[in-house]
């Protein structure tokens, strides 16, 4: 999707459709998942988080990779729905559904780390930047077997990716997304420099 050319939305829209990407966004499949499939609760288990990285800790691969579509695609259908408004509306519905997801007001603000929805996010406005992102994380996961190290260098390959292709607007906005992956995991980065992180599909 392209930037837009000057930010001209309104105030009522920005505020509709931040709140409807946040609302999206904070759907939490992978809680809702596990239950459904009588695995109790996803908090419980492994590190306690939400994502799909957690939930393939359960053994069960399918209900993971559900996982990874259904928080992906919600910050992709936040974007895609409210850029019916407009570009403007897309980057901030897809603002919205990353913050949806890292703080979801029906757990108590306690979500996931934010990885899928990002590309979720990233596919809905820059298709391209996102295959840099996907090709990324699963070179640096591969290499290493940590996810959290293919998060976190693709998370940076993202913004540098849409900076080169011209999408400054967009780069912008996930540079503050970077910011904030990062700090959520900040936990993932102490235990990688203790050498204590778990590796990929290790309960």
């Amino acid at each position: 999707m392209p930037d837009a050319a000057s930010w001209s939305i309104s105030a009522p829209v920005a505020l509709g459709v931040l709140v409807f990407g946040y609302l999206l966004g904070s759907i939490p499949f992978g809680l809702i998942l596990t239950r459904l499939a009588g695995l109790g609760d996803i908090r419980a288990i492994g590190s306690g988080n939400i994502g799909a990285t957690n939930v393939l800790r359960t053994g069960n691969k399918g209900l993971a990779a559900l996982t990874l579509v259904g928080d992906a695609l919600k910050g992709t259908a936040a974007v895609l729905i409210a850029g019916r408004f407009g570009a403007e509306a897309a980057i901030i519905a897809g603002f919205g559904a990353f913050i949806g997801h890292l703080f979801p007001v029906w757990l108590a603000f306690r979500g996931g780390k934010g990885v899928a929805t990002y590309l979720g996010v990233l596919a809905g406005l820059h298709w391209p930047s996102a295959l840099v992102f996907a090709v990324v994380w699963l070179a640096a996961a591969g290499l290493t077997r940590y996810s959290s190290v293919g998060a976190l260098a693709a998370s940076i390959a993202a913004p540098v990716a849409l900076f080169a292709f011209g999408q400054w607007q967009v780069a912008i906005l996930f540079v503050l997304l970077t910011v904030l992956l990062w700090l959520k995991h900040a936990q993932n980065i102490r235990r990688l420099v203790a050498g204590s992180e778990g590796r990929i599909g290790q309960r």
